[in-house]
């Protein structure tokens, strides 16, 4: 397990899944983490569970982004918050949904990214991960507004890296295949869907929240000092097909 004593992280989306995970994970390994979302009571929650301290903030409002950061000291940022929009194919889409899961994938991982870089770049360090997922590198069916967004993230990623990586800063996405929550189930616990999809993945089940909270704390933690830029796929080898 990684050591991130003294370390502040940021997890936004802290009150879904993973980003409770996320919370749990970097807790258990020293951090003092600063758990964000818009659900207050579920943060409330799990601050008494885990002593990270609540932070409420709405990804697709900038005003909220920068006085809610304005001040942070940060070590690591984790961008976990996200809205799975609707399964829908281009010509069925709504476009409104197409602009709020951008608004907030997207335009709130870069929101996030441009208020907690000057900070960083004044330390001469830090590490952001982006939680970003398979399905912005393979086409899933239904799936353009996430699928979109998630390759906005990755983009995001990458330029980030390339502008941040000289002051010191890493950033690097993860790209998880599907954690079975009750969100999940309503379309990929479907047996028509279901069976079909885990028959094409070489590990052949669904993740778990702590599968996708270990590699975002190893890419936080100095063991991953040397990567930067990357996309990593926690799939169960899903696309490597």
């Amino acid at each position: 397990m990684a050591d991130f004593t003294g370390q502040t992280i940021l997890v936004t989306g802290a009150s879904g899944g993973i980003g409770g995970a996320t919370v749990r994970r970097l807790v258990a390994d020293g951090a003092g983490v600063i758990a964000s979302g818009r659900e207050i009571d579920v943060l409330d929650k799990l601050a008494d569970e885990t002593g990270a301290t609540p932070l409420a903030f709405d990804l697709t409002s900038e005003d909220e982004i920068r006085d809610a950061l304005a001040g942070l000291a940060l070590d690591g940022v984790v961008n976990c918050g996200g809205f799975g929009g609707e399964i829908a194919t281009p010509q069925d889409t709504d476009i409104d949904i197409f602009d709020k899961v951008i608004s907030i994938n997207a335009r709130g991982t870069l929101l996030v990214t441009k208020y907690v870089a000057p900070a960083m770049i004044a330390a001469g360090k830090g590490s952001i991960v982006n939680v970003s997922s398979q399905a912005s590198l393979v086409a899933l069916p239904g799936h353009i507004s996430y699928g979109s967004s998630k390759a906005a993230v990755d983009n995001i990623t990458r330029v980030s890296a390339l502008e941040l990586g000289p002051h010191g800063i890493r950033v690097n996405s993860v790209n998880p295949t599907v954690v079975m929550t009750e969100m999940s189930a309503f379309y990929w616990g479907r047996p028509e869907i279901e069976g079909p999809f885990l028959e094409a993945m070489p590990l052949g089940r669904w993740a778990t929240e702590d599968e996708i909270a270990g590699p975002i704390a190893f890419l936080l933690s100095d063991d991953a000092s040397m990567i930067s830029g990357v996309s990593l796929p926690i799939d169960g080898g899903y696309t490597c097909r």
